[in-house]
């Protein structure tokens, strides 16, 4: 029986990466995209597609349901402040009222839940592009300074007990300082921000938070967020290997040796 995968479509290129490698495999693609983030041309690799507003996980299901889904993958990042203006429908209202936080790993876990109540198995996508998980060791020409790595051990370090509230996927520091910590306004907005009180010479670092399920929302970096690095002067990207995405990697390789900036990838257990 062929598999029938539901893509949940958030912004960027991820979820046509997935329904491409998912159609490639054999399998069947139902999409549900947002229109305040999935990109348009998304539908076109679907064999079914329906747009959605945030908030309408009846809606969702009943789709998925109509539609013989038996695999569920969440790909690609949903705008967080234009998400607080959602208006749920009474079973998304039931889950919200259902859960104590509202952080991401709260909301994801209990959409997860309730998914899954319904048969619907859930699984990461980067299944469907294991090549984008983030490699270990140094990337770039240039080797993190002493000065760098210790400020990698200090966010690295911090980052783990963050993570526990639910926060701090990113972290920016200077001189073992902390500048910005990653919040509802995304990762290049937190390099921008913590370069600006910190001047040149910023670490940045990527991870995911310590009890994250690592079927949603790991950590992702690319082009982009070296282009944030550049713009305020930060030096050294740290990140978790095999725990973040990493887009466009050619491209964002090319950028750093061209701005100095280091790329390191830390195992788990750094």
């Amino acid at each position: 029986m062929t598999r029938t995968l539901g893509i949940i479509a958030g912004g960027g290129s991820f979820p046509i990466t997935v329904a491409s490698t998912a159609k490639e495999r054999g399998e069947r693609v139902v999409g549900v995209g947002f229109a305040s983030d999935t990109d348009p041309s998304f539908q076109a690799h679907c064999d079914n597609f329906s747009w959605l507003k945030l908030g309408q996980l009846g809606r969702l299901i009943d789709f998925f349901t109509a539609n013989h889904v038996t695999h569920v993958v969440m790909a690609g990042p949903i705008n967080k402040p234009k998400a607080l203006d959602l208006r749920p429908d009474w079973r998304a209202a039931r889950l919200l009222f259902s859960i104590k936080a509202r952080g991401d790993d709260v909301l994801l876990r209990a959409l997860t839940t309730e998914l899954e109540r319904e048969g619907l198995t859930v699984v990461a996508p980067h299944l469907y592009s294991p090549d984008l998980l983030a490699p270990e060791g140094v990337l770039t020409k240039r080797k993190p300074t002493q000065s760098e790595r210790e400020d990698v051990e200090f966010a690295w370090t911090l980052s783990q007990s963050l993570g526990q509230f639910d926060i701090g996927q990113c972290l920016v520091v200077r001189e073992k300082i902390v500048l910005a910590v990653e919040a509802i306004e995304g990762t290049d907005a937190a390099i921008r921000r913590g370069g600006q009180l910190g001047g040149p010479g910023a670490v940045v670092v990527k991870r995911p938070k310590p009890t994250q399920d690592k079927r949603l929302d790991l950590p992702a970096f690319g082009l982009k967020t070296l282009q944030s690095m550049a713009e305020v002067g930060a030096t050294c990207l740290a990140f978790e290997a095999g725990g973040c995405i990493f887009f466009e990697q050619r491209e964002a390789l090319d950028f750093a040796n061209a701005h100095g900036i280091a790329l390191l990838g830390l195992s788990p257990g750094a």
